[in-house]
């Protein structure tokens, strides 16, 4: 619910015109349903040891957690890290890798009992 307000705000707030932000919220609107009925179509032939579903899940999973890295590194440390306050002391710029280092060896630790 709170992807689609998301991504509807961004759709209303951008220099597009109607029949391009009216194309990216019947995408929107479309993926899931068409998701759906493509898992449906493809459960009975889907079998969930054969070696070629687990190198999909695999590869599905591996390209998904880089985006989440991609994203968390990129999109939201590199704001903080590279910011006056952040910059001007070198203290607290060990302090923040530290933590980033220990969140990040938390999560991994986290993720061989998942």
């Amino acid at each position: 619910m709170f992807e689609g307000m998301g991504l509807g705000g961004c759709i209303l707030q951008a220099e597009y015109r109607f029949a391009k932000k009216a194309a990216m919220a019947f995408f929107f609107a479309v993926t899931t349903p068409f998701g759906i009925a493509l898992g449906i179509a493809l459960a009975s032939t889907y079998k969930e040891n054969s070696p070629r579903a687990l190198i999909t899940i695999g590869l599905l999973n591996a390209s998904s957690a880089g985006l989440l890295i991609y994203m968390a590194l990129v999109d939201l440390l590199a704001v903080d890290f590279m910011g006056s306050k952040l910059q001007a002391n070198l203290k607290l710029q060990i302090k923040s890798f530290m933590a980033v280092l220990l969140g990040a060896g938390g999560m991994s630790l986290m993720a061989k009992w998942a």
